[in-house]
């Protein structure tokens, strides 16, 4: 999955956007596993994914503050 920026998420609905948080948490998980059976080779995707994470819950949280 591609790195979104803000512009893109903000477009998204709600319901892509419940989804698209799902998604990026299985896959921080994945990525927690991997590097602790020392199978991860991006070590920097982790941070990625979680950046990711903190801009969808910021525009979830601005939704549910507008309205």
């Amino acid at each position: 999955m591609a790195q979104s920026n803000i512009t893109e998420i903000r477009e998204l609905t709600t319901e892509e956007l419940i989804s698209r948080l799902r998604d990026l948490k299985q896959e921080s998980l994945t990525l927690r596993l991997q590097q602790a059976t020392g199978q991860l080779e991006n070590t920097a995707r982790r941070k990625l994914v979680r950046r990711e994470v903190a801009r969808v819950q910021t525009t979830l949280s601005e939704r549910r503050l507008q309205g």
